[in-house]
């Protein structure tokens, strides 16, 4: 029954996302069928082989040193706080940001980054058949956030018509940085979010493809990875790094205090009217019966549509703070969902985001971007979709 009732949901984003297709006779069906075949069988992989298995371990262990590491730089800096509780935000999730940019700067630096993710996006382009450039940046948005990855193809913005573009931001959108991946891990499991990772940049091409079909591939695209860090040395690289990483958390403090405290301000004002009635609850009502197709079971629909939309209309770290209060309540079944739904960028916010980093690379194609924003976040939303239940599929 739950692979009937998954099959139906995966039904439903795949015609929805063809439903909303600017140009359906271009489609790319053999691409989608090849990206969906190597979804199954990379979670399949993953959660139902003793290799997989070890292998999620082994980098699930690797991240928790990693972890480690960007606490001891936390302790020196905010020791002697006072900790009370499991958890600390800015010491267990916001610190950990700054390590972790500081890494990616220095592997960016030595050339590592760039050169894998050029190779591994050309074998993409090969297999699905989409063009260089889309495929490049499918696997840059995996490392990095949506501003640093749309502007590592700046350089080819002039080849991208309307279509590519919706693509390129599609896979920003669908995707998640690096950078955060460890402070996600502290807030959600672990084998989770490194199944989401794969799963999520072939789901943003899938719905993205439908949605915005290339007609014919650019033989011209170019992926120039030369000087793509900035830095001159390797301490350059680890200042800019940890920089970079101090403004992605605090921007991420900024945003979880103006959103949780908004998110308070609504549900007071919903209590006033209907007692005992909050947003979350509303949304997990609207969302309960695309989650109950996905896998969740119906007495833990509620819970987790809840979570799903609280990410949609805020973002990812406010869903994964209240994941906290009630994943003992869920099933492994319902973690892995919920999990795998919340490792996106896929949120109103983004939105801005990504207009805001396009407009500053062209003014015209900013303007694009900003008249197929709903249009964005309602596929990647899609991708999130198909993402979260193949991963429901195998747990």
């Amino acid at each position: 029954m739950g692979i009937i009732l998954a099959i139906v949901a995966i039904a439903i984003v795949l015609g929805l996302a063809w439903l909303l297709s600017n140009d359906k006779k271009y489609i790319p069906f053999k691409g989608i069928g090849i990206m969906l075949v190597a979804q199954v069988i990379i979670t399949w992989f993953m959660f139902n082989t003793s290799v997989g298995e070890t292998i999620i371990l082994a980098i699930s262990d690797l991240f928790n040193k990693l972890i480690s590491f960007g606490r001891s730089g936390a302790e020196f800096v905010i020791g002697g706080i006072e900790i009370s509780g499991d958890q600390v935000f800015l010491f267990d999730v916001l610190m950990i940001i700054i390590f972790f940019a500081t890494i990616l700067s220095v592997l960016t630096y030595i050339r590592i980054l760039p050169i894998t993710i050029k190779y591994v996006g050309a074998v993409l382009s090969k297999i699905t058949g989409l063009p260089k450039i889309e495929s490049f940046n499918a696997v840059n948005s995996l490392f990095f956030g949506q501003s640093e990855a749309l502007l590592g193809i700046k350089s080819q913005f002039h080849r991208l018509t309307d279509n590519r573009l919706y693509i390129v931001s599609a896979s920003a959108m669908g995707s998640v940085s690096a950078s955060i991946v460890g402070a996600y891990m502290t807030m959600i499991p672990p084998e989770y979010v490194l199944v989401a990772l794969p799963l999520n940049m072939f789901s943003a091409l899938i719905v993205a493809s439908i949605i915005a079909p290339v007609k014919t591939e650019e033989e011209d695209d170019e992926v120039d990875v030369k000087d793509v860090s900035g830095a001159k040395s390797v301490f350059e690289a680890m200042a800019n790094g940890a920089l970079d990483g101090g403004k992605i958390a605090l921007i991420v403090a900024a945003m979880l205090i103006a959103f949780l405290a908004s998110l308070e301000l609504v549900n007071w004002i919903i209590g006033s009217i209907f007692t005992g009635v909050t947003l979350q609850q509303i949304l997990g009502y609207v969302l309960a019966p695309l989650v109950f197709l996905m896998g969740v079971p119906m007495d833990e629909v509620i819970n987790a549509g809840s979570l799903m939309g609280t990410k949609i209309i805020t973002n990812e770290f406010v869903a994964m703070t209240q994941y906290g209060d009630i994943s003992a309540q869920f099933s492994d079944k319902t973690k892995a969902i919920v999990s795998v739904f919340l490792t996106s960028f896929a949120n109103f916010s983004s939105i801005g985001i990504i207009a805001g980093t396009v407009a500053g690379i062209s003014s015209e194609k900013g303007r694009i971007v900003s008249r197929f924003g709903m249009k964005l976040l309602v596929g990647a939303t899609l991708a999130s979709v198909l993402s979260a239940t193949i991963a429901g599929l195998f747990v």
